[in-house]
C-alpha cells in the first residue's frame, strides 16, 4: 500500500523536485501550498491541497484524510535581502506558520518531519569546512527564522516524541534532468538562472558582487549542490525518520566549492556565448568562502550527490531555461540587447535553501 506523505511548500522549487523523488521511491506525495510563490504546475505526482501552513485545522484535515506517514517542510520564504527589510514577514511565516503546522500534525497524530533548513544558520563560519556542530549564528532573519525552527524541532522531539531531521542545505541549484520541473522565480535572485536569463535577454543588470574576496580568482566560493540530489536526500530522510530513528541535524553540500567566476565560465561555455561583465562591490555580510562538511549526511543518509558536477548542474538548468523561459532578442555577440522590465541585481552568492 503507497504511503502518503504531506508535502508542505511541494508546489516550489525545491519541494517538486522531492515529490518527484517521493512518488518515484513508491510514496504518494501530498502536496500542501497556497501558490503564493509554489506554481501550480509543478504538482504532478499526488494532489494538491491548497491552504496555508496557518490554517491549522485545515493542514490537521489534509493528514488525517490521507493518513499521511509523514510531513516534508519546504513552505517558507527564502530572499534574504527581503529578510532583513521585512522581518516580521519572515517570522510570522516561517517560524509561526511551522509552529501552526506542528500544532496540526499532533492534532492528527503524525510524528514525523523532514524540514528543509539552510546553510544560513551558520552566519560568517569561523572555520571551512562548515561541520554540523559548528556554533550556530545567523546575520540575517531568513537565517535566523530556520535555526528558531530548529530549536522548535528539538524541544518537541524532547517534550512530544516528534521525530525530525533538519536539512541544511548549501547552494541549491539545477533543474530535473527529465525537464519536467526547474528553477524560476519571480523576482529570481539566485547566480545560476540569473546569468541564464541574461543570457536570454530578460534581465540587462546581470552583476557579480565583489571580484576583491580572498580566494584564487577574487570571487566567492559555494558549494552547489544539485536540487535532484538534494530531493534524493529527503528521501533517505523520510526513511530514516520511518525506520524509528530520532532524527538530527545534517548538511547536504558536496565539501567541494567553485567560484562565481568558475561557474559563469561554465554557463558560457555550456550555452556557448558570453555574459557581459560587471562587477559591484561587495554585500555586507557575504563570507568568502561557504563550503560543507558532508561527512555525516553520507554517513547516516547514504547521500551520494551524482549530479552535483558543475557541468551536470549547468547542463540540466540550461536545458530547463531553454525550454521553460524562451529567449528574446539578443545583440551580436551574445550580449544582451535589453530586456522590458528590469529585475533585482543579481546575488553572486545565493542563499542556501
Amino acid at each position: 500500500m503507497t504511503s502518503a506523505v504531506l508535502v508542505a511548500g511541494g508546489a516550489g522549487y525545491v519541494g517538486a523536485h522531492a515529490c518527484k523523488a517521493l512518488a518515484r521511491a513508491g510514496f504518494l506525495p501530498v502536496v500542501l501550498d497556497n501558490l503564493s510563490t509554489g506554481r501550480r504546475d509543478f504538482v504532478r505526482w499526488g494532489p494538491l491541497v491548497e491552504a496555508d501552513l496557518r490554517d491549522t485545522e485545515v493542514v490537521a484535515e489534509a493528514i488525517r484524510r490521507r493518513n499521511c506517514s509523514a510531513v516534508l517542510h519546504f513552505a517558507a520564504f527564502a530572499y534574504v535581502g527581503e529578510s532583513v527589510a521585512d522581518p516580521a514577514k519572515y517570522y510570522e511565516n516561517n517560524v509561526s506558520g511551522t509552529l501552526s503546522l506542528l500544532d496540526a500534525m499532533r492534532r492528527a497524530g503524525c510524528g514525523a518531519l523532514v524540514f528543509s533548513s539552510t546553510c544560513a544558520v551558520y552566519g560568517e563560519p569561523a572555520e571551512v569546512p562548515i561541520v554540523e556542530d559548528a556554533r550556530p549564528d545567523p546575520i540575517n532573519p531568513y537565517g535566523a527564522s530556520k535555526l528558531m525552527v530548529e530549536r522548535m524541532l528539538a524541544d518537541f522531539r524532547r517534550a512530544y516524541g516528534l521525530r525530525s531531521i533538519a536539512l541544511r542545505y548549501f547552494n541549491a541549484c539545477g533543474a530535473d534532468p527529465d525537464g519536467e520541473v526547474g528553477e524560476l522565480r519571480d523576482p529570481e535572485t539566485h547566480l545560476i538562472p540569473r546569468a541564464m536569463m541574461a543570457l536570454q535577454g530578460h534581465i540587462h543588470d546581470f552583476a557579480v558582487f565583489g571580484a576583491d574576496f580572498d580566494t584564487p580568482d577574487g570571487t566567492a566560493v559555494r558549494d552547489y549542490v544539485h536540487v535532484s540530489d538534494l530531493a534524493d536526500a529527503h528521501v533517505a530522510a523520510l526513511r530514516r525518520l520511518l525506520a524509528g530513528a530520532p532524527g538530527g541535524v545534517f548538511n547536504l553540500g558536496t565539501g567541494r566549492g567553485h567560484s562565481v567566476a568558475e561557474v559563469l565560465a561554465a554557463i558560457e561555455e555550456e550555452a556557448g556565448e558570453s555574459l557581459p561583465r560587471v562587477s559591484g562591490p561587495r554585500r555586507a555580510g557575504d563570507p568568502a568562502v561557504l563550503v560543507a562538511a558532508a561527512t555525516r549526511a553520507r554517513e547516516a543518509l547514504g547521500f551520494d550527490p551524482k549530479r552535483s558536477d558543475l557541468a551536470s548542474i549547468v547542463r540540466t538548468a540550461w536545458a530547463w531555461h531553454r525550454h521553460a523561459h524562451p529567449r528574446r532578442g539578443s545583440a551580436p555577440g551574445g550580449r544582451v540587447s535589453g530586456a522590458e522590465r528590469a529585475e533585482p541585481p543579481l546575488q553572486s552568492v545565493p542563499p542556501g535553501g
